[in-house]
């Protein structure tokens, strides 16, 4: 049996080929005991101590905050924040606690059934009773998993691009909000609710030590891409590569723009623009964008490779730095290119696999083609890490 035909418990008995075929981008699915015995990878403290840290995204939501209903303010904190919030009726989220926590990161784990690079981060929020962030609509798929305590999720269908919102707000609310009949659940800890991009949703937390953990997926806009990918285009493209109207016939007024002017330039993008092999190193640098480039930092000395070699074989590891994207995209049967941090490299393609995944590199990888050179390239730049680094 394929791992695409293996029923899983994270989708409720599921296959991934059924969840991804009936549901994925298609309409919600609530998930009763996702995970068994669950124990949230950290509490409410240690959430609020990571929203006091600098270069840490954090939002605090007060429906009724002392500027007015609804009130947004940005981190970092600090514990007189904190002191003065009343007792209900407000919400703490965090971005990318993944990055952050060893034991959040791991989480990421368990949905191995969708491309690793569609992974954006995990935010972790926390509220007491009657915390809620507005009823809203997220641009992106979500994994919500009740971490402790209990949230009332009310669901409101597939909403329009222009559904009204509320103004003079620092957040999206939903103007008109409607529950379908049926879509009013309290998750406990370990059940998760999976949502589509656009379908309309309210969370509410019913308990005084609420935490959600939102599993997200990144996908660019349409506007995004197409500048982006022009942007791509325009650092690979000749000058010479210009606009031609050899053979043109003569204007009848010379002030025209005619139809086959505009037909020759239209000719001349689409011909730029539809190249498979420029779009996939595109996509992949892309897909690969870390969210924070800040938190990538590299190293002030080259790293020998003979050195690293040495390290390695005395029984040293190596990891993804926390926030570090990696992809690959095969090119034949034997090379690819692996994307990592919004660059690519050509490498073996079964270099690029291993380096690709998500386990510790250890001295084996050594007997793979170009590894030691690649390794001290990826270490130097950021991307990798010493694991020793991360218990301290």
């Amino acid at each position: 049996m394929s791992p695409s035909d293996t029923p899983l418990s994270l989708l409720g008995g599921l296959t991934p080929a059924e969840f991804l075929g009936e549901f994925w981008q298609r309409k919600p699915l609530l998930i009763r005991g996702a995970f068994t015995d669950f124990h949230s990878p950290l509490d409410p403290d240690e959430l609020a101590g990571l929203a006091c840290e600098d270069g840490i995204e954090a939002r605090l939501v007060e429906e009724d905050g002392a500027e007015g209903l609804w009130q947004v303010s940005h981190g970092p904190f600090d514990e007189a924040t904190f002191s003065r919030l009343p007792d209900r009726d407000w919400t703490l989220l965090v971005q990318a606690v993944d990055h952050y926590v060893p034991e959040v990161a791991e989480l990421l784990g368990q949905f191995d059934f969708l491309p690793s690079w569609r992974l954006d981060d995990i935010m972790i929020s926390y509220a007491p009773k009657g915390g809620s962030v507005g009823p809203h609509v997220d641009q992106y798929d979500v994994f919500l998993l009740q971490a402790s305590g209990q949230r009332r999720w009310q669901l409101g269908g597939r909403v329009a691009d222009d559904a009204p919102i509320l103004d003079g707000i620092d957040l999206r609310i939903l103007a008109d909000f409607q529950v379908d009949p049926g879509d009013d659940w309290v998750l406990e800890p370990g059940d998760m609710l999976y949502l589509p991009p656009s379908w309309a949703h309210h969370g509410v937390s019913q308990s005084d030590d609420c935490l959600t953990i939102s599993v997200g997926f990144r996908a660019p806009s349409a506007d995004d891409a197409i500048t982006s990918y022009a942007d791509y285009l325009g650092e690979q493209l000749p000058a010479s590569r210009r606009y031609a109207d050899a053979g043109m016939t003569p204007p009848q007024d010379p002030a025209e723009l005619d139809d086959a002017a505009v037909e020759r330039m239209r000719a001349m993008i689409l011909e730029t623009l539809d190249d498979p092999a420029q779009l996939a190193q595109w996509f992949g640098r892309a897909m690969t964008q870390p969210k924070y480039v800040d938190q990538l930092v590299p190293n002030e000395h080259p790293t020998d490779p003979a050195e690293l070699v040495a390290v390695l074989h005395e029984g040293e590891a190596l990891l993804r730095s926390p926030g570090s994207r990696f992809a690959w995209r095969a090119m034949d049967d034997k090379r690819a290119t692996l994307f990592v941090d919004g660059d690519g490299v050509d490498c073996p393609l079964a270099l690029a696999r291993v380096l690709a995944s998500r386990h510790t590199l250890k001295a084996d990888i050594l007997e793979l083609d170009g590894a030691s050179e690649l390794l001290a390239a990826l270490l130097d730049a950021g991307s990798l890490a010493w694991a020793g680094e991360f218990e301290e």
